[in-house]
């Protein structure tokens, strides 16, 4: 199908808007005001004054009042540990091998632990050092536990990182046919690295551990990935130098003449994560200037943001002496707030001062040398030749703020609750209270102490709001969050009788400020290039300006009239045409790595469109004009077609077997017709159990494991004001696990009336009329994230949305399979649906062995942890891309206890069979469910008219699809997936 192409007169208007927008842009940049200077009296040390909740302490608050010196106190003292003497090493898998004559201990799997003993001579803080290189299998960072005598020293401790490093496979970039510039490929550099324990959320330096004269173990936590250690130590912090004692150091230097080396930002020579990109920019001054074509010219923004996160770059210097460094930078990200970088030179951070590094936000591109607070240039001495810089991610500063908020946004929970158990009112919504309007409160009689703890919280947010804007030296949108909070509760202190109607603004406030909360650890920074030079030296570099964008913008538009911006070889006679009905930026990244991978490899051209509506699938149908492939199709779809021989059946195709061999049994049902697949999964969706493990923890509550333990769980939940979240249409989970299939085997009779179908559907209306669970809860995760309802059945979207929106319950929460019904052997029995977008071949595709081969390729285990990878890295785990290949599945960056609890449920993932007249059940369902819950009518006469319903419709379809009582054959599964992990 030919790609429309717009009239080239139809492109003038836009033209023109985008050039009236740049001058407005223009006019607004140079009236804009300058924000207002802060500075605060708080320390970081007062902000942190409290105990944290839990056992967990965090790295900030523990070495609260440890001074430099004490860092440093045992200067030059190491422990060597002997890596292949260790005393204990259950689960793991483990081998020695030797290479350039050094043995080394390789940890092959992600399960168990490993722990060494080790004497300790002198006690003190001391520094965790190893030499390692991960080994093959995944894309992201090995995370392992660090544990001392039994337990984790501090939070962050659970948590360490051994980045992978990586570059671009190739630079230059190369360019198109039109040329535009294509993102190479990215590849790993597998080598050794020596590196001590670090988090730049926690601390710039190193993290210490405390260790006492006498024996110790160290215990090592698989948490993901295998990685080969070579040495394993503690040593001593050493101490670094001030600013003066750096230059005091080195030898002054004479005079050079006037020298400038410049590297550009893309040409990196290695990072630490392929979440850091290139980006492309066209703006005045911008090297390389792109001239109207696609040039990735820029690193960074919101691709290298998160703490740890490294690029490194090369530059060599004709001569020994001192230089200074430019960078040139946007930093627009986060108004307010500074990019926080720790800088190193040649492995080593040459002074203090370069530790958390603040660049100021700033509106557009600028030219800024690295200095003190004065604005005086600093001077680093460089020996002749080449060197490295690198530039760390710091998050570090922003610590202090982000405990002191999550440890108030919990007061501000826990006196949320305290005031619901006292006035009855447990809902969320200002409109459905049920608290009387017309009562009088006198809230000292039930709570003494409320204006004591209101006025606490209120001070305590006033600290946090003094800190943050001393730390950043400005106002900020965190800032006035926090500000239009306070001024909330001081309106609720100048009369505390009015709390019980304005309790809901306490929702209010936790999501306001959580809202920001999110964005604390994020340092956004954009680079264009890095200049090294002799102090004075001209470099003749500009800076853009509002007037130079001007005669640029019109540049441009002048190109839209001659240059060609379609991709001419995709129009080629014979390319695949494949159909996508997800985002642009789904299909864009698609793009890229068909051109990269797929058509290099076959020579099969593609030609890849945005599907916005399924219907343009049916539509082009009936028209004749249909796609070879078409991919994010829901997973009925297949099903359907196929009752319409309008799809292609891939089952006869070779290697069929083999791909589907990829896929959970139970899930591919659901593409399945008459003894044919008509489509491949592609993301697989997936219900679990959330809870707040702080909320059940403060209850004296476990973890639910079947539904009689919920039941026995919820009247704790009632009396406390709290309930727990069921989907109230998900039946299909209760009659799986009840082992009530909808229909019979042979898909021709409806089977909701079998004596294990009553029970389930008896079940499942009881839930909202005997055990009084809510029937609509719009908003799951807000009353999740509140604490009211803190345990609850979500699915994806709520795990994704508490990765990225609640950064104030992290730690809080955590995921387990399903409730299930416990069998008479003792198992627990959790069948549910995992719903799917799949991808198909069109039957009237003339091109269909070419498509198998994209089917194949796409589908693969390679390609699905690359794409799944690259989507994540480019626009961040929102765009977490869940792949239905088992094998991909584990690339993905999980914590392991959720992967864990999300492969137990996935073992147990039966979909729901589509046979003709599929589409009545669900319909069919929720109807008696409303009669039975709304109506009072009994349970079984409910279900008995929609078994009834249901068959009817059945039987007219198959009329339609002249299947005259032929067996069609639906797959039973009777047995749980059972893994098979890449290194058993």
């Amino acid at each position: 199908m030919k790609k429309r192409r717009f009239p080239r007169y139809l492109r003038v208007p836009l033209q023109f808007l985008i050039v009236a927008a740049l001058l407005a842009s223009a006019i607004h940049w140079m009236t804009s005001e300058e924000p207002v200077v802060y500075s605060g009296s708080v320390t970081a040390e007062q902000l942190l004054q409290f105990q944290p909740s839990g056992d967990k302490i965090p790295y900030a608050i523990l070495m609260q009042g440890i001074s430099e010196a004490e860092h440093s106190a045992q200067n030059g003292r190491e422990v060597q540990m002997n890596l292949l003497k260790y005393e204990a090493a259950p689960e793991a898998k483990l081998s020695e091998s030797r290479e350039d004559g050094s043995s080394s201990l390789n940890w092959h799997n992600e399960e168990g632990y490993v722990e060494w003993k080790f004497h300790v001579e002198q006690a003190g803080q001391y520094e965790l050092h190893l030499d390692y290189k991960p080994l093959p299998g995944s894309n992201g960072s090995v995370i392992r536990g660090v544990m001392l005598d039994g337990s984790y020293p501090f939070e962050e401790s659970e948590r360490i990182e051994l980045e992978r490093m990586w570059k671009d496979a190739k630079y230059p970039y190369d360019r198109n046919e039109l040329g535009m510039q294509v993102r190479p490929q990215q590849s790993e550099l597998s080598e050794w690295t020596s590196k001590a324990v670090t988090d730049y959320s926690a601390s710039s330096r190193p993290l210490l551990y405390r260790l006492e004269q006498g024996e110790h173990t160290l215990r090592l936590t698989g948490e993901r990935g295998g990685v080969a250690l070579r040495q394993l130590s503690f040593r001593s912090q050493e101490r670094l130098l001030s600013y003066e004692e750096y230059q005091a150091a080195h030898p002054a230097s004479a005079a050079t003449s006037d020298w400038y080396g410049m590297v550009e930002a893309e040409q990196f020579q290695r990072k630490s994560h392929l979440s850091i990109q290139t980006d492309h920019w066209a703006e005045p001054y911008i090297s390389p200037d792109p001239k109207g074509r696609i040039t990735y010219n820029v690193l960074g923004g919101n691709r290298w943001k998160l703490p740890g996160e490294w690029v490194e770059w090369e530059i060599e210097v004709p001569t020994d002496g001192f230089y200074e460094i430019d960078l040139k930078n946007f930093q627009n990200y986060r108004p307010g707030f500074k990019a926080y970088r720790t800088i190193s030179i040649d492995g080593k951070v040459p002074f203090k001062e370069l530790l958390s590094y603040g660049i100021d936000y700033h509106k557009e591109f600028e030219i800024a040398t690295l200095s003190d607070d004065t604005g005086e240039a600093y001077r680093f001495y460089m020996e002749q030749g080449k060197h490295t810089i690198r530039m760390t991610v710091d998050s570090s500063s922003m610590q202090p703020i982000l405990i002191a908020l999550k440890d108030t946004l919990a007061q501000i929970a826990a006196f949320d609750r305290e005031m619901r158990l006292i006035t009855g009112n447990y809902s969320k919504n200002a409109s459905d209270s049920n608290v009387d309007s017309t009562r009088t409160w006198e809230m000292k009689k039930y709570d003494p102490n409320v204006e004591t703890k209101l006025q606490a919280i209120t001070e305590r947010l006033n600290m946090i709001r003094d800190y943050t804007n001393s730390v950043n030296g400005r106002d900020s949108d965190l800032s006035q969050a926090i500000k239009a909070s306070v001024t909330i509760l001081e309106d609720m202190l100048a009369d505390v009788n009015e709390i019980p109607s304005k309790v809901n603004e306490f929702s209010t406030i936790q999501a306001n400020i959580g809202t920001w909360m999110s964005t604390l650890t994020q340092q956004p920074l954009l680079l264009d290039y890095i200049v090294v030079r002799t102090p004075d030296a001209e470099t003749g570099l500009k800076e853009p300006t509002a007037l130079s964008r001007i005669p640029y913008s019109l540049a441009d538009f002048s190109r839209s009239f001659y240059m060609d911006y379609d991709l001419g070889g995709q129009e080629e006679e014979g390319a695949l045409t494949i159909w996508v009905g997800r985002g642009r930026d789904y299909v864009d990244l698609l793009r890229e790595l068909v051109s990269q991978d797929f058509t290099p490899k076959t020579g099969i051209e593609v030609n890849i469109n945005l599907m916005p509506n399924p219907n343009m699938l049916i539509l082009g149908n009936a028209a004749g004009e249909v796609p070879d492939v078409a991919l994010g199709v829901g997973e009925s779809i297949p099903a359907d077609y196929a009752m319409r021989d309008a799809v292609e059946d891939l089952s006869h195709y070779p290697g069929f077997d083999e791909v589907m061999g990829q896929f959970i049994p139970g899930v591919t049902r659901a593409l399945m017709y008459d003894g044919g697949t008509y489509g491949l999964p592609e993301v697989q969706n997936f219900q679990l159990l959330f809870y707040r493990s702080d909320i059940l923890e403060s209850l004296d509550l476990k973890v639910p494991d079947t539904w009689d333990d919920v039941f026995d769980i919820l009247p704790t939940l009632q009396e406390n004001g709290m309930t727990m979240n069921v989907p109230k249409g998900d039946f299909s989970t209760l009659f799986l696990e009840h082992g009530a299939d909808p229909y019979t085997q042979d898909g021709l009779k409806s089977n909701l009336l079998s004596e294990e179908g009553q029970q389930a559907f008896k079940l499942w209306t009881e839930m909202f009329t005997k055990y009084n669970l809510p029937i609509d809860i719009p908003a799951f995760f807000q009353h999740f994230r509140d604490g009211d309802i803190p345990i609850g059945i979500s699915d994806f979207n709520t795990y994704v949305q508490l990765q990225v929106a609640a950064p104030e319950i992290t730690g809080h929460w955590k995921v387990a399979p399903l409730p299930g019904i416990k069998q008479g052997n003792g198992e627990v029995v959790r069948w549910s649906p995992q719903g799917l977008s799949a991808a198909m071949i069109m039957d009237k595709s003339e091109q269909k062995d070419k498509a198998w081969e994209f089917l194949k390729w796409w589908t693969s285990e390679e390609v699905q942890s690359r794409y799944a990878s690259d989507m994540e890295s480019f626009y961040g785990i929102q765009y977490r891309w869940n792949t239905a290949n088992v094998n991909a599945m584990k690339s993905l960056s999980w914590p392991s206890a959720d992967l864990k609890a999300i492969r137990e449920q996935a073992t147990w993932a039966v979909n729901m069979p589509n046979v003709p007249g599929y589409y009545f059940l669900s319909r069919e369902m929720e109807f008696a469910w409303n009669r039975t819950v709304f109506d009072g009518i009994p349970a079984d006469e409910s279900l008995e008219e929609a078994h009834l319903s249901l068959q009817r419709e059945m039987d007219r379809r198959q009329r339609n699809f002249g299947i005259m009582g032929r067996s069609l054959d639906i797959p039973q599964i009777t047995e749980p997936y059972a893994w098979e992990d890449a290194e058993s």
